[in-house]
């Protein structure tokens, strides 16, 4: 069996971005990486160098603290996508537009890095791995905007739910909820539009597209 990487080569693997798996260490550290072939170095300048996708399946195998029962993430000044309904969310002013750009563009290179054909309109194994986060940074990066904390605030909201690979996604304006179905599809997603039983309000169900 391989054996597992060092203390300070494990401190590296968890600082690395959270979207492109972007390392920063030193030399020798990178280098290391590399040999054991949890990281690689991108042929093009500055030749930075990323997670592989076992160096991605270390990273999530780290112990995490138990996440609050609320369902907005709490501000940890990582960047987090705006799932809707959050209490505090940043502004959307024109920094947090730079921002979800950068996230949006990190994360279709992280497409090209790690789905096998390098594909990059399809989800790869992070998204599917972080399905509410992945898919309101599609929306947000779209234009989208989330809903405020109020129960009845116009927005999207993008919410877990027990199906596998499946989120839920609630816009109150019929106009809005078709809109962000179009940008999920464009984005990879599989997307359908049902009607809740009981209050009658459509909904979509989006999963990311294998093929």
């Amino acid at each position: 069996m391989t054996r597992p990487p060092t203390a300070a080569q494990r401190r590296v693997i968890d600082a690395a971005d959270p979207v492109t798996g972007r390392l920063r260490g030193t030399e020798a550290q990178l280098a290391a990486l590399v040999k054991r072939g949890l990281a690689f170095r991108h042929p093009r300048p500055p030749h930075d160098h990323f997670l592989t996708p076992a160096g991605h399946r270390i990273r999530e195998a780290a112990p995490e603290p138990p996440e609050p029962a609320a369902e907005a993430p709490a501000a940890t000044g990582v960047f987090a996508a705006r799932i809707g309904g959050e209490e505090g969310a940043p502004e959307m002013g024109p920094a947090r537009v730079r921002e979800v750009h950068s996230a949006w563009q990190g994360l279709l290179e992280l497409r090209r890095m790690t789905n096998p054909d390098g594909a990059m309109d399809r989800p790869c194994g992070w998204e599917r791995r972080h399905l509410v986060q992945a898919a309101a940074l599609a929306l947000e990066a779209a234009g989208h905007l989330p809903a405020g904390p109020e129960p009845d605030a116009a927005g999207y909201r993008v919410r877990a739910t027990p199906q596998p690979e499946a989120v839920a996604v609630r816009e109150p304006d019929p106009e809005g909820l078709r809109a962000c179905a179009v940008t999920l599809e464009k984005a990879g997603w599989q997307v359908g539009e049902y009607t809740e039983p009981r209050t009658r309000a459509r909904y979509l169900l989006a999963s990311p597209r294998r093929m």
